[in-house]
């Protein structure tokens, strides 16, 4: 490890003399480069940015008058030189540093604003191989990683955030603070660790590598959080590129500031509901699902996914995958929701939901793709795990029935909806379903019985709730994650009411728990996939 020179300390305060600007978006450009030359501050440019200080009528130099070698290569190489990086990393209290600047004709650099070439916009965009290569830019980090590092003296901008603060000191107080230049530059370093991340990102997936050596994730700040999980913790949420259409992305038209609890169960209900053709509704609590139903729309829906369970529904939240209309936010206000979350929503139903001062009202540009491919995460102490996100969905032609008894064509269609709630279910996982309409869920306990029992006790409740003799979840198809290790699982949904059971199969016992099927006389099929959810 080098030792670190006995630098004298940075100043407190830096007037700024020279500022260099490079922006691919030039938002915010002429009313920052006016100030900075009222302020006495000489602008340095490149390319097309130069041309558009110039155009301002803003006096501006060209890095090339610096550096004397002229832009090249198709712009590759202008400000890779000694007079750009030694401006920017000479530390102007050290007097070798200072002997070297005025041996080499090296003026310093106080500011320094770039925002690099839109590497990430490319890809979103569906760039072709040579044009997201094209826009991996070079120059930019280096100069902000030099002037970061350099943070003693130099001020770096990379956003218009940055910009703001700088030109407000400048306004104010003339000068730079060695605080302010802190700040900049740890979010100039979090910048340029966000793009590393993004450029290595997209290569692993043009190599086809899908556990590279070396991962990581970048994300930008969306908000602070109240809390995390807990009041005792903190909280924050981040955007990472992927423009999946959901929470992240959504447009809070009104109620308090989103939580953290809020947002994770907002993320489980929508991605949920985007796997229903139909009109559907999802009803989360605490990141499972207490009731799900499709319907003819979804004021239809919504009535049958509270049918489910209307005592765990109070309080959560509601996901639906078509426009909201006024009805739809009668039905939707008439118990306490926390959040809602749709495609959209009329007029109407937005002001009825204004009424409700504490809900918030989510709408997003459209529904998640449940095929999609993409990568879900998780935190563990000293790491991370990455796993390709479950893409998983089981057509009739899928099924292998291993009863005597074949399921009917209504028992399929209840098999794979059950099944298709299954897999966002915690495990261990078993839901009951009839008729487009979950009847009892059980989830995350230890072992698959008690699942199975807590789905009954639910199924039953919500049929007492409706005013029948019987269970919802008579009739029902049952839903199984994965496999029943024992057949004590299967005989309690068949206790409970269910008719037709849908298993990935797999068990050593699976032979015991067919047998047990067949002698109940249900019908039951194999889907050889397996959808856990811890």
């Amino acid at each position: 490890m080098p030792a670190a020179p006995d630098f004298p300390p940075a100043p407190d305060r830096v007037a700024p003399m020279r500022a260099l600007i490079s922006l691919s978006d030039k938002t915010g450009l002429e009313e920052a480069a006016r100030t900075l030359h009222d302020l006495g501050v000489e602008l340095v440019s490149t390319g097309g940015t130069r041309a558009a200080i110039a155009g301002f009528g803003v006096p501006v130099k060209d890095v090339a008058d610096l550096t004397g070698f002229p832009e090249m290569m198709d712009g590759r190489v202008k400000t890779l030189h000694p007079v750009v990086h030694g401006g920017l990393l000479g530390v102007r209290g050290a007097a070798d540093h200072a002997e070297a600047m005025t041996t080499h004709n090296i003026g310093p650099i106080d500011i320094v604003w770039v925002d690099l070439y839109p590497f990430e916009a490319t890809v979103a965009s569906g760039g072709g191989f040579d044009a997201v290569v094209e826009n991996i830019d070079i120059g930019g980090p280096a100069m902000i990683r030099s002037g970061s590092k350099n943070h003693g003296y130099v001020a770096v901008c990379v956003d218009q955030t940055s910009v703001a603060e700088l030109l407000e000191a400048l306004k104010t107080e003339g000068a730079t603070t060695l605080e302010l230049r802190k700040r900049l530059a740890a979010r100039a370093f979090a910048r340029t660790a966000a793009y590393d991340a993004a450029v290595s990102g997209w290569f692993a997936g043009q190599v086809e590598d899908a556990a590279p050596a070396r991962k990581s994730i970048a994300g930008s700040l969306a908000q602070t959080l109240r809390y995390g999980e807990n009041p005792h913790q903190t909280g924050a949420f981040y955007r990472t590129g992927d423009a999946r259409p959901g929470v992240a992305h959504a447009r809070q038209l009104q109620g308090k500031e989103l939580g953290y609890n809020n947002i994770a169960d907002a993320d489980a209900a929508y991605e949920l509901v985007a796997e229903f053709e139909a009109p559907a509704c999802v009803i989360v609590k605490h990141a499972n699902p207490c009731g799900v139903a499709v319907g003819a729309d979804l004021s239809t829906a919504y009535a049958r996914a509270l049918e489910c369970d209307a005592v765990s529904a109070f309080g959560g939240v509601v996901a639906v995958n078509r426009p909201l209309s006024g009805a739809d936010a009668k039905l939707i206000t008439d118990i306490f929701t926390e959040v809602v979350i749709a495609p959209g929503a009329d007029e109407e139903a937005q002001a009825i939901f204004a009424a409700k001062k504490n809900l918030r009202l989510l709408l997003t540009d459209g529904l998640p793709d449940p095929l999609a491919a993409g990568e879900v995460f998780r935190s563990v102490a000293g790491g991370f795990l990455v796993q390709s996100r479950d893409r998983s969905r089981i057509a009739p032609a899928d099924l292998k029935i291993v009863t005597r008894r074949q399921p009917t064509p209504q028992e399929i269609e209840d098999m794979l909806f059950a099944f298709t709630v299954a897999k966002h279910v915690k495990s261990n996982a078993i839901v009951y379903a009839k008729d487009g309409q979950t009847a009892g869920i059980g989830a995350g306990q230890m072992n698959r019985r008690d699942s199975a029992r807590i789905a009954a006790i639910r199924a039953r409740e919500a049929g007492e709730a409706k005013g029948l003799a019987h269970s919802l979840a008579q009739g029902s198809a049952c839903a199984s994650e994965a496999f029943f290790p024992f057949a004590d699982g299967l005989l309690e949904a068949v206790a409970a009411g269910a008719t037709a059971v849908i298993q990935p199969g797999g068990s050593i016992r699976d032979d015991e728990v067919i047998a047990a099927a067949d002698e109940a006389g249900v019908a039951m099929a194999f889907t050889g996939v397996r959808v856990f959810r811890h």
